[in-house]
């Protein structure tokens, strides 16, 4: 396993042939994975809006003018429910997030009841709450939870056009709290924000020198929404969009690579190329936090014409081995 990528090296990676750059990574992923199994996870926004922080492409943070209306954290009870109903759609990972720079206080204490409720239920657990100290994913770990996702976003050179309100630095420490704490990392980043290609390689440059890489890695297609700065930026070629997943797929060869925001908007050929290239997460569900994906019906169908099926739950040993 290499964690010394240079962003030469992953230039050149995206700088190869289409067939031959499809080619290196389906040899990674057959590698590590069987090549026909996805990953299903559910995410739900669990506190919506109102977020103090300033990310661009971001339509909870308050200062972007959205049509978003803030909400409460959600009953206990509500959260359970859509936990039970993803378990039985075939879900087999839940996902929580809450629009907050970082928790606080008794909403901190009331998330951490959910995680042990969600976990009961024979799920794995993964949450999103901003940034965290180590007190608090010691907290999170001892709940139960199994993941945290927290983004890199972009490149480190890139992320001061993206975010102000809190440094590449402050996104790192927390991932390194999370790792202290014995959870496993999802993180990944956005692409179509206005970067360049440099860039993009700059940011899986960044997620691979991760050692250990992160368990699950996001690759996110920007959702242009409204009312937010990002709104109105040029988008990336389809066919880039499958090479940076590609990338990922040779760069972090044991880490699942997640299919994640701007699925809704993709034909069924570009999300099949993108399993073609490596990847083998998907959220599933109609709704990612505050926009829309796929519905479970469209994807069910796509699985059946590809010949792709859910894969079963791993055990904890099975996660650690595959990224030792």
């Amino acid at each position: 396993m290499r964690y010394d990528w240079s962003i030469e090296e992953i230039e050149q990676l995206f700088s190869l042939p289409f067939n031959d750059l499809i080619f290196c990574a389906q040899q990674s992923h057959r590698a590590h994975f069987d090549a026909n199994e996805i990953q299903l996870s559910t995410l739900l926004s669990i506190k919506t809006g109102g977020c103090t922080e300033d990310c661009k492409y971001c339509s909870q943070s308050a200062g972007n003018d959205t049509e978003l209306k803030p909400e409460r954290l959600m009953a206990a009870d509500e959260v359970i429910e859509a936990a039970r109903l993803a378990k039985s759609n075939g879900a087999s990972r839940f996902c929580m997030g809450a629009a907050w720079r970082e928790p606080k206080g008794k909403s901190f204490e009331r998330v951490l009841d959910i995680v042990h409720e969600v976990k009961s239920l024979g799920l794995e657990t993964c949450a999103t709450l901003g940034m965290l100290n180590g007190g608090q994913a010691k907290q999170l770990a001892e709940a139960g939870l199994d993941y945290y996702n927290h983004n890199i976003d972009t490149s480190p050179d890139y992320y001061k056009e993206i975010v102000s309100t809190h440094t590449y630095k402050e996104r790192l420490d927390t991932l390194q709290q999370v790792r202290a704490a014995g959870i496993n990392i999802c993180c990944g980043g956005i692409v179509g924000m206005g970067e360049s290609r440099r860039q993009r390689a700059g940011m899986i440059a960044e997620l691979a020198h991760m050692n250990p890489h992160p368990e699950s890695v996001p690759i996110n297609l920007l959702v242009q929404i409204p009312g937010t700065p990002l709104e109105e930026v040029k988008g990336i070629d389809s066919l880039e969009f499958v090479r940076t997943i590609a990338v990922a797929r040779i760069t972090m060869p044991a880490s699942h690579v997640r299919l994640s925001a701007g699925r809704e908007e993709m034909s069924d050929e570009m999300q099949a190329l993108c399993f073609l290239a490596g990847a083998n997460s998907i959220f599933y569900g109609e709704k990612l936090l505050t926009t829309g994906n796929a519905a479970v019906e469209r994807d069910q169908a796509l699985f059946k014409k590809l010949g792709l099926r859910a894969e079963e739950k791993p055990t904890p040993s099975t996660r650690r081995i595959a990224n030792a």
